[in-house]
């Protein structure tokens, strides 16, 4: 049950209720009298009214308030020059819903929404109670002519009825479509609003992305810068322990040069070492052989000449004594 529920959704989403609201508002302040079913007049006076209590003070944001609710220019300058001007001095109840019955096709009920103080005529279609018809008993007897004539009127009056249904579908086809072009228009901005955005926001993160790429192009081009010096030092060191590697292969191999030249004198050292004792023990054999040979006799007759000889005075002892006896002298 529907307890306490004092907005009428008229079986609309927000959105759709919003623009009804706002088109038949906009229809009531250019027009000062609209005809709508009974729900929407009610649901339209509790939504009206507050905009002309608002129009009594006219200034910059109450105008950009009531546009904000109506959407449109020329009912916002109607609303603070017409209507502000003749319903300014009330208090309130600036509306007026009257019932007008039933409408054919659907029974839906009808009513008319106006602005007090602007119509003073009484609507057409008002009845204070059922339609009240008189029969005489000369009705009998009346002419052909006479009966044609009313079931014309009567032909007629359903005629001007459907014609003014017509004019109400057409009129509220009038407001539904006056209400979704202006929410396409609605929605056109704020989609156009969206995708400028949307557009600012991306040339922000090019922008930003190409900072960005530069600034990591740079560190890349200095780490490049870096690792190229580091592999250029590298070459160096491996350059240096190269040479030093091949002085050491180098000095290896001179040091085995060297110790198998002095393998070589060495061994010509020790051969010629075992042919120096060779040649002594020849030597030694050679000396030792003739002493063992020779008989007594012969060493005898030998020693004395030598005896002699040693004992005979050479010629430098003689000199040497005539230098003493010069000496002496």
């Amino acid at each position: 049950m529907r307890h306490a529920i004092r907005i009428k959704k008229l079986g609309r989403t927000r959105a759709h209720r919003k623009a009804t609201l706002a088109a038949l508002s906009t229809s009531l302040i250019e027009h000062k009298r609209i005809t709508t079913t009974l729900p929407k007049a009610k649901a339209l006076r509790s939504f009206v009214e507050p905009i002309i209590n608002r129009a009594k003070d006219d200034t910059t944001h109450n105008r950009r308030q009531v546009f904000r609710r109506l959407q449109s220019k020329e009912a916002v300058k109607t609303l603070f020059s017409e209507v502000a001007e003749v319903l300014g001095d009330r208090p309130g109840g600036y509306t007026r819903v009257v019932k007008l019955g039933q409408r054919a096709g659907d029974a839906a009920e009808m009513a008319i929404i106006e602005l007090v103080d602007f119509n003073d005529v009484k609507p057409e279609g008002i009845t204070s109670g059922k339609k009240k018809t008189r029969r005489s008993s000369k009705s009998a007897g009346a002419a052909p002519a006479a009966v044609a004539a009313i079931v014309a009127d009567e032909a007629v009056a359903e005629v001007e009825d459907v014609v003014e249904t017509a004019a109400e579908a057409i009129a509220e086809t009038e407001d539904a479509v006056e209400t979704a072009e202006a929410e396409f228009a609605e929605t056109a901005d704020e989609t156009m609003a969206e995708i400028d955005e949307v557009v600012d926001a991306v040339e922000e993160e090019v922008a930003e992305a190409a900072v960005e790429v530069e600034e990591t192009a740079g560190a890349a081009a200095e780490e490049v810068a870096e690792v190229v010096a580091e592999a250029d030092e590298i070459v160096e060191a491996v350059e240096e322990e190269v040479a030093e590697a091949e002085e050491k292969v180098a000095l290896e191999a001179a040091a085995e040069e060297v110790a198998d030249v002095a393998a070589e004198a060495d061994e010509t050292v020790e051969a010629v070492k075992e042919e120096v004792v060779e040649a002594a023990a020849e030597v030694e054999e050679v000396v030792e052989e003739p002493v063992e040979a020779e008989p007594e006799a012969t060493v005898t007759e030998e020693v004395a000449p030598e005896v002699e000889a040693e004992d005979a005075p050479t010629d430098k002892d003689e000199a040497t004594d005539e230098g003493g006896e010069e000496k002496a002298e």
